[in-house]
């Protein structure tokens, strides 16, 4: 009966490893399922990066602040984590560093969306 209960328990653990959260939520913004912070602010990406590379420079990362990850947060899936320009870790998808926008005051904002003709709203697939 104990070697049971143990499988069944290592069974479980390895069911919610599987399914850990992710660093982001998705929300419907107008039309659109867009990845969000967990306070509900709209994440972006920059199309001047490279796949797991951040070129948002101090200036740059003024106006668009890296979505951070935490001490001890772990990549996983399409999730990894990168470098931003000033030394922190940051939120990547699928190889793209992820951003908020300065400009964006309340959750639901989107008004970064197309700023320059290079940042856009991360979409969720």
């Amino acid at each position: 009966m104990k070697v049971a209960i143990t499988t069944f328990a290592a069974v479980l653990i390895g069911i919610s490893s599987a399914y850990a959260a992710e660093p982001a939520k998705v929300q419907t913004i107008g039309d659109a399922k867009v990845y969000t912070d967990q306070n509900g602010m709209a994440l972006y990406t920059f199309d001047k990066d490279e796949a797991g590379k951040s070129n948002c420079d101090a200036a740059c990362l003024e106006k668009w602040p890296a979505f951070k990850a935490e001490e001890g947060a772990t990549a996983e899936g399409d999730w990894s984590i990168v470098d931003a320009t000033d030394g922190t870790k940051m939120w990547a998808y699928k190889g793209k560093p992820l951003y908020t926008w300065v400009d964006d005051k309340q959750p639901g904002d989107t008004t970064g969306d197309g700023v320059g003709g290079v940042w856009h709203l991360a979409t969720a697939d």
